[in-house]
């Protein structure tokens, strides 16, 4: 606050919910490298455990990365709107990183043991949530993070971005769990049913996600628990309203 005083507190439940995301996420992360450490070798880069970077890529910033630049606006409720945006976008720039990492890893990793590409519900789904990812990524910085969109743009195009932000984050949670089924049945189809622990413990994975998702998705849809526009957010609004509307701000 300008006069000295403490910020409200968050609301009731707030803090809760997003201390169990934070946890639920990093447990999902450390399923994703037990798995891969303790069933398929690990991870390398020029060597046969090249495709094992593209499923801990994918988790890392698709799922968790995505998600918390999702609940910036919920945890950072009274720092500057400024600063909120532009963490917001840098957790969502670093997740198009490296998701590109692990996208690149799956290619090379096919090319050079001689698998075809882009066969299967899996990839056809990840590919189209990635590029619908990039591309949503550049329209929030065009609309909201650089200077040159009027305000009723602005106004239009916002819940447009909410809507698809969480699409996307819902896209990727399914592309993920698509990808976990087929790893299972290209390495382990014969023993699957028989309830092997590499199947168990990639199913927990699955579980995760789709935990960490629902966790995730009640913070943002809670609408008392949106973050509220601070006076001198308003006051820029109307400012900057004026300068590109060309009406007055009481007007």
């Amino acid at each position: 606050a300008m006069d000295g005083a403490p910020p409200p507190p968050s609301p009731s439940g707030l803090s809760a919910y997003v201390a169990v995301s934070q946890l639920l996420g990093l447990t999902l992360l450390g399923t994703t490298g037990a798995w891969l450490g303790r069933y398929r070798g690990g991870v390398g880069w020029h060597s046969p455990l090249q495709f094992n970077a593209h499923p801990l890529c994918m988790v890392l910033a698709m799922v968790f990365l995505q998600g918390d630049a999702l609940l910036v606006y919920r945890v950072f409720r009274h720092e500057a709107k400024r600063s909120t945006k532009a963490l917001h976008a840098l957790l969502h720039g670093l997740a198009l990183v490296i998701a590109l990492v692990g996208i690149i890893a799956v290619f090379e990793s096919h090319r050079t043991k001689g698998i075809p590409d882009m066969y299967s519900l899996h990839s056809w789904c990840g590919m189209a949530t990635f590029v619908l990812y990039l591309l949503q990524w550049f329209l929030g910085c065009g609309f909201f993070l650089f200077p040159g969109a009027s305000f009723s743009l602005r106004g239009w195009y916002k819940p447009q971005h909410i809507f698809f932000g969480i699409t996307l984050f819902i896209l990727s949670i399914t592309s993920c769990l698509l990808g976990i089924t087929e790893m299972l049945l290209f390495n382990i189809s014969d023993s699957y049913s028989h309830f092997v622990p590499e199947g168990i413990l990639a199913n927990t994975l699955g579980v995760l996600l789709v935990a960490f998702g629902l966790v995730v998705g009640y913070v943002l849809t809670r609408e008392e628990w949106k973050r509220p526009p601070l006076a001198e957010e308003l006051a820029l609004s109307m400012d900057f309203k004026t300068l590109t509307e060309g009406e007055s701000p009481g007007g």
